[in-house]
């Protein structure tokens, strides 16, 4: 039993509004509305109905007034005169018709709320026959008694039965819920406003890309969060330029031994023991270019506008003179803020990586829906589904060797990931349709 509220909860979420305004709107407006409909419910049954009954009882009094008099006068002057009065001082236009009795057999309409009205007043009333045609006419009602010499037909407007105050208050609710409404959602949208701002300024930041702009505002609350997020970007800026600084004082400290050794293997001359060396300082210039372009990241580059078309032939180009065999198909004019030459190292990576493995490589790229999709696919033995992701953290390389020409340093698909994640994008690995490895990578335009 304890499932069935659950559940009813989660419909019922499937029709509230997802958004902070909708929901908000929705707080304000629900309890406007509920007063509203117990307030038309007493005004109602209070007011209107109370009212109305008092309107039925006066008029169903004139008509017995009128009725009263005709059965003590039976001359025709006296008639006329009656009849003159009520149709200038009760607004009642009637005839009276000699001799003419009510038809039995006429066949009425259901009677209607203002016939169901008047005819207990009537009743309690008049102690004659009676007829209500609520029907022939549109404005008017006309009520007709049996008198013992003839007919009285009376004719009245259906305003006698009727409160204009019911068309007042309602349109004054209506009208003054409107006025509400409007004034809350432009109440809303100005306190919703600096929160739409903090979302982009954070979404902005994570796809790298700065937001020197960005200033608090609204509410307290908002206020505050917008100056966490100001102080948490400053923060990583901070880390990011320690980091790039730290790592360019180890980049000074780690070469000059390395050249030291280099100018000792030169004086050495040629011997096998001296080409082993001088293979271990290359690969040792390589790892510490690997690491330190991996530590280096993304650096204090800043995001410009950058056709990624003209990056992949760049790209491409460089692959080509190596002697690679790649296939490049891009779509024109695919636009987006990066940093150039972060973006232009991870896809390289992802090249070289094709190529070190595939002898045929493909290279597409084009605009899907809010984000560009780069695809790069190869034909060599792939890598299995349970270790894709484990080629994405630092130094993990399924070649057991430490040979730098078959396998790397490990870095390359981390640098990659890590270049399209401070982009905002993603970059994951699947099966190709040439039987090796796909890349693919998503950036957000």
């Amino acid at each position: 039993m304890r499932g069935l509220p659950d559940a009813l909860m989660q419909r019922a979420k499937r029709y509230l509004p997802r958004s902070l305004m909708g929901r908000s709107l929705l707080i304000i407006v629900t309890p406007l509305v509920l007063l509203q409909v117990v307030s038309t419910y007493i005004f109602y049954e209070r007011h209107w109905d109370t009212v109305t009954r008092q309107l039925a009882s006066t008029l169903a009094g004139d008509v017995a007034v009128i009725v009263g008099f005709l059965e003590e006068h039976h001359d025709e002057a006296s008639r006329q005169w009656i009849l003159g009065v009520a149709d200038q001082r009760m607004g009642i236009r009637a005839r009276f018709q000699p001799d003419a009795r009510i038809n039995p057999d006429l066949t009425r309409l259901p009677p209607d709320s203002l016939d169901r009205l008047l005819i207990p007043y009537l009743e309690d009333r008049i102690n004659r026959p009676f007829d209500i045609d609520t029907s022939e006419l549109d404005r008017d009602i006309e009520i007709s008694v049996q008198l013992p010499d003839g007919l009285l037909i009376a004719t009245t407007t259906r305003k006698r039965l009727f409160s204009p105050t019911t068309y007042i208050f309602i349109l004054w609710m209506v009208g003054s819920s409107l006025v509400l409404v409007s004034i809350a959602t432009i109440f809303m949208r100005n306190q919703i406003r600096p929160i739409r701002r903090l979302a982009a300024a954070a979404n902005s930041f994570g796809k790298g890309r700065d937001v020197p702009n960005f200033r608090p505002a609204g509410a307290a609350e908002v206020r505050q969060a917008a100056s966490a997020f100001m102080e948490m970007r400053d923060r990583i800026k901070r880390q990011i330029e320690q980091r790039t600084e730290m790592l360019a004082g180890v980049s000074h400290d780690l070469r000059t031994p390395l050249t030291r050794m280099k100018l000792q293997l030169a004086l050495l001359g040629d011997s096998v023991e001296s080409e082993e060396l001088k293979a271990d300082v290359a690969d040792m210039e390589k790892m510490i270019e690997g690491y330190l372009a991996f530590a280096r990241g993304e650096g204090t580059e800043a995001p410009e506008p950058a056709d990624l078309s003209s990056v992949l032939e760049q790209v491409v180009a460089g692959a080509r003179k190596e002697g690679a065999k790649i296939d490049l198909h891009t779509e024109e004019h695919l636009i987006v803020p990066v940093r150039l030459e972060a973006i232009k190292r991870g896809l390289m990576n992802l090249v070289s990586n094709a190529v070190r493995y595939g002898r045929h490589i493909q290279v597409r790229a084009g605009r899907r829906e809010d984000a560009i999709e780069i695809l790069v696919d190869d034909d060599g033995p792939g890598i299995p589904r349970d270790q894709r992701e484990a080629v994405f953290r630092a130094f993990v390389r399924l070649d057991p060797s430490r040979n730098v020409e078959t396998g790397g340093v490990g870095l390359g698909l981390t640098i990659a990931r890590d270049v399209v994640r401070g982009h905002g994008g993603e970059l994951v690995l699947d099966d190709s349709p040439l039987g090796g490895l796909r890349a693919r990578v998503r950036l957000p335009i």
